[in-house]
């Protein structure tokens, strides 16, 4: 289906334009697709949070727990690269499914089997599985929205997934992790997601790829977008994949680590907009440079509290996410000041494998840190990756103007490294930038 073709629900034909309310005639052709990401968020916000505690439970040194969590994103970066080639051959619903049932599977197979070499094996596995899922999902949903609404499309698919993926971890109140009912859980949510998807009556969109841009190629454009991408897969590997296990090792309770992890996601949430609209009004640069110190500093505040307040500790992890999580969105956005519209697309795959890359080293690189100088090395590893990409970005100031305002990509919230939702966002970006006759050459 061409963007701006009808959808169809049940047979029923509803056409997507600008008038009679569009944006509802999207959500009725799409239901089904955001209640099933809804149930798949939840699950892996769940899943991801009780591993770390359970690898604690079962006596796994923090090193390696550090290399099982990291599997992963090692998993993910690998379906995001090969779902779309699964994807052109069987189609979207059989590929949705065969992962679904797999990602459900693996969830009680770390209940049976219970070493580091399993567990990381099944990460793995995991994350290949999350990956296409979502791969499979966001391309069905680019697919049944116009351009003009694509950028709402995209914010209402990241508040469902960011609301899933912060209420998982409060799900661990529900039962003992070191027991089986949690994972139960996990394969529960999982499986129900097939439900809606294998009956839903609209028809599968065809996939389309865009024409990637190499990572060198990339960096030759956007030095600092792509130190960016990697710093936050670095930073959001970490507090995702060791979050938990830190504050177990704190010392906290169940339900004080289900809010700390929760708390991450919705601060995350929280400041995406207003960081956003400021980039767009100011040299990005400064904002990302303003934005990535301050989230130094308070990880280091939050090494200076831990132990002491918890609710001093809940309200600086919530700001770090606030402050971490929207800096892909603006390394996505500054890249795209630096590149050509017909580059911006096919850039998308870049950048996930950047992100990916940090995401993986993340966990293994926290886990060394925190094995080498004690729980505090969690914020401190946080700290000094922040740190240093405040001092490159201050650096790349030195080599290079700022460009024109009013001639730049505007900023598209983005939480998720995905490569559909990452071309989505840049999609939107071009929408934005359409009305201009003509994009000058930026310094």
């Amino acid at each position: 289906m061409a963007y701006g073709d009808p959808g169809e629900v049940a047979g029923t034909q509803i056409t997507v334009n600008s008038a009679g309310r569009p944006m509802l005639a999207v959500l009725a052709t799409t239901w089904a697709l955001f209640f099933a990401m809804a149930l798949v968020m939840l699950g892996n916000g769940l899943q991801g949070s009780l591993l770390g505690l359970r690898a604690t439970i079962e006596g796994f040194p923090t090193a390696v727990t550090g290399i099982v969590m990291s599997g992963y994103f090692a998993g993910f970066a690998t379906g995001s690269y090969l779902t779309p080639k699964l994807v052109a051959r069987v189609g979207h619903i059989r590929v949705f499914a065969a992962l679904a049932s797999l990602a459900s599977i693996v969830a009680l197979l770390h209940v049976i089997l219970v070493t580091p070499a399993t567990w990381t094996t099944m990460r793995l596995a995991t994350g290949f599985c999350y990956a296409g899922i979502y791969v499979v999902a966001e391309s069905w949903l680019n697919d049944r929205v116009t351009n003009d609404l694509r950028g709402q499309l995209l914010s209402v698919y990241l508040i469902v997934g960011l609301a899933g993926m912060a209420t998982g971890p409060l799900l661990l109140n529900l039962a003992d992790p070191g027991s089986f009912e949690l994972f139960l859980l996990v394969s529960v949510l999982v499986s129900l997601a097939l439900i809606p998807i294998l009956l839903t009556a609209n028809p599968a969109p065809a996939f389309e790829t865009a024409t990637a841009i190499s990572v060198r190629q990339l960096y030759r454009l956007s030095p600092l977008g792509v130190t960016g991408a990697t710093v936050t897969g670095l930073s959001n590997g970490t507090v995702v994949g060791m979050g938990a296990v830190y504050a177990e090792r704190l010392g906290l309770s169940l339900a004080e680590i289900s809010f700390f992890m929760s708390a991450l996601m919705v601060g995350g949430v929280a400041l995406q907009w207003p960081i956003g609209r400021l980039s767009d009004r100011f040299d990005r640069r400064i904002i990302l440079t303003a934005v990535t110190l301050l989230a130094a500093l308070v990880a280091l505040a939050a090494t200076a509290v831990a132990g002491h307040s918890f609710w001093v500790l809940l309200l600086l992890i919530g700001l770090f996410g606030g402050l971490s999580f929207p800096l892909y969105s603006l390394s996505l956005a500054h890249t795209n000041d630096r590149l050509e519209p017909s580059q911006m697309v096919g850039a998308s795959s870049g950048l996930v494998l950047l992100t990916g890359a940090g995401a993986t080293l993340g966990p293994v690189s926290a886990a060394a840190a925190m094995t080498a100088i004690g729980n505090a090395g969690f914020f401190w590893f946080l700290a000094a990756v922040h740190a240093a990409l405040g001092v490159f970005a201050l650096f790349r100031m030195t080599r290079r103007g700022a460009g024109s305002l009013e001639h730049r990509a505007p900023y598209v919230t983005l939480a998720s490294a995905s490569p559909v939702a990452t071309a989505m966002a840049q999609e939107s970006a071009l929408e934005g930038m359409a009305e201009e006759p003509c994009r000058p050459e930026l310094p």
